[in-house]
């Protein structure tokens, strides 16, 4: 092994919480490379939240154009053209791309494209894409490899060459017949658009209901939404084999509670869930173990098992959301100035990016439940919410869950600017405020947010 270049920080992988790690320790004077075997910045900005978010805006104005004329406004015949909804999110990621190369320039950080591989403890082994290789030696070492697309093994799934949500946010063409098989975040997400877009569309979901871990009136209203525009959904529902080659022609057989079903369609995306990228980067020469579930073991504090090696982000098992990533950053960065941060009881909200969307911070009605929590519960349809009024987006439902004590346990949203009223009350719960300080307070009319007067006000008496 030739002599390794020493470094006093070295990141594997440039997902949210390593590069801002990077450009956190670059500036300090602190010698520090990133590894990044492709994607600079990570899934997120690349191939993941930001790109689906854009194709998603792109088909919600198709959408809105096709109904233009209930808001009366005359147009005529509407078309989709797949390589100029493309090209548009290649532009946002480009641009993307030259914002990172541009922090990693002025931070000092060395961005070193290639796959990284542990040959001795704090010691990377990297060949690099262009040719060649380094070895770098580190007093400190960050593991940020994130996760994949998981593939379910069900015969003839693999050879019939799936879209994942990386081939599926680059098509130029439009699907005929999409078959999804989830009904999860990234599977709805995207079964929506395409469907907007104009492809016929069929979910089918192996759990009993979609969104698997949300209420039953939650995954109702989604359901019910997202089939009355037209989408084929199958829930309990088991696929046990598939023929054929997606983009070109594929067959289902798929078990369900009335029987075997046979759904014939052009392409298939998988969107299952997700697998730990920590296969290959020889983690057991820097003696960093991984749990049951392939996550590589953290503490708290987000320490491995080997001395002087942190991971962070979903390879570490942390919640899948890059907000999360971003927080790991957070908590490692104050603990290397002498902090006592930890993961434990952080306040983790979540927004699906259907239309309307889904988004939830703290507890659910099955979650208290569980916990044997006692819970009062009020629910308010969004078109009790004035704002809709205004613009016709009645979809949907409030819902929240409040203690003996008056504290604010969770809160959940289906309906249109979701994601922004759910940090509202996250913003509550995180300052202990009682529910009746949001249910009194002055908010702006007409907003979507001022609905949560009239919803705090309908909860139960204690």
């Amino acid at each position: 092994m030739p002599h390794p270049e020493s470094f006093a920080n070295v990141i594997l992988g440039s997902g949210a919480g390593g590069k801002h790690l990077a450009w956190h320790l670059g500036p300090s004077g602190q010698s520090t490379a990133v590894v990044e075997r492709r994607w600079i910045g990570g899934s997120c900005p690349n191939v993941n939240c930001l790109p689906s978010k854009n194709e998603i805006w792109s088909a919600k104005v198709s959408y809105l154009v096709h109904d233009a004329a209930e808001y009366g406004a005359a147009t005529g015949p509407v078309g989709i053209d797949m390589a100029k909804v493309r090209q548009r999110k290649r532009e946002m990621v480009e641009g993307q791309i030259a914002a990172h190369l541009a922090n990693y320039k002025a931070s000092g950080v060395e961005l070193i494209m290639g796959a990284g591989r542990f040959v001795a403890p704090k010691t990377l082994e990297v060949r690099l894409n262009d040719g060649g290789m380094r070895t770098l030696a580190a007093q400190r070492i960050f593991i940020n490899v994130g996760t994949h697309a998981a593939i379910p093994s069900i015969p003839g799934l693999e050879a019939a060459r799936p879209l994942t949500n990386v081939e599926a946010l680059d098509l130029d063409y439009l699907p005929s017949h999409l078959i999804v098989l989830g009904g999860g975040y990234v599977g709805l997400e995207l079964a929506q658009a395409y469907r907007r877009f104009g492809s016929r569309v069929t979910v089918i979901q192996r759990q009993p209901q979609l969104m698997a871990r949300e209420d039953r009136d939650v995954s109702d209203e989604i359901q019910r939404i997202l089939v009355g525009e037209g989408i084929d959904v199958l829930v309990a529902a088991e696929t046990r084999r598939v023929q054929g080659r997606s983009g070109e022609k594929v067959s289902l057989v798929v078990h369900t509670p009335s029987g075997e079903e046979h759904v014939d369609g052009t392409d298939i995306l998988v969107a299952v869930g997700r697998t730990p990228n920590t296969a290959g980067f020889g983690l057991e020469q820097a003696g960093v173990e991984l749990d049951e579930g392939g996550y590589i073991r953290v503490n708290e504090r987000l320490e491995t098992s080997a001395p002087d090696v942190w991971a962070i982000g979903e390879c570490a098992g942390s919640p899948q959301f890059t907000h999360v990533s971003v927080d790991d950053f957070r908590i490692i960065r104050d603990n290397l100035a002498g902090g006592n941060r930890t993961t434990r009881g952080r306040l983790v909200p979540y927004c699906m990016f259907t239309d309307p969307p889904l988004a939830h911070v703290g507890l659910s009605e099955g979650d208290a439940r569980r916990l044997k929590i006692s819970a009062r519960v009020a629910r308010l349809p969004m078109s009790a919410v004035l704002r809709t009024q205004t613009t016709g987006e009645k979809e949907g439902f409030m819902k929240t869950l409040v203690d003996k004590d008056d504290r604010i346990l969770g809160f959940t949203m289906v309906g249109a600017d979701a994601g922004e009223v759910v940090a509202v009350v996250q913003t509550a719960m995180l300052a202990g405020l009682p529910y009746w300080q949001l249910r009194d307070a002055v908010l702006a009319h007409p907003t979507m947010a001022e609905g949560l007067g009239p919803l705090f006000s309908d909860l139960p008496r204690r």
